[in-house]
């Protein structure tokens, strides 16, 4: 199995009642369903005000690197990601468990 774990920062100015982080997160929130190679498909808003900490994350699991390229490249993660791009910057983390 691998884990791919990503972090996303809003950008300056930038805040959760936004329309257009209300419609990225509704797009990330759908993959779970839409995506068959997502084993584990969790998601949420950070809770801690440490100024280090990210804003949203994405906690989730395939079965191997090719299950994770096809979901990378997958139609609704890509539709997903375009809509990120526009607000925030992020990190990921991809590792075998």
């Amino acid at each position: 199995m691998i884990r791919h774990l990503v972090l996303f920062k809003l950008n300056e100015g930038v805040h959760r009642d936004d329309p257009r982080v209300a419609a990225g997160e509704a797009a990330f929130r759908a993959l779970g369903g839409q995506i068959e190679e997502l084993r584990h498909w969790e998601l949420g808003w950070n809770i801690s005000e440490r100024p280090i900490a990210y804003d949203f994350a994405i906690n989730s699991a395939v079965d191997d690197e090719a299950a994770l390229k096809r979901y990378l490249e997958h139609p609704a993660h890509q539709a997903g990601v375009a809509l990120w791009r526009e607000f925030a910057t992020w990190v990921v983390a991809d590792y075998p468990f």
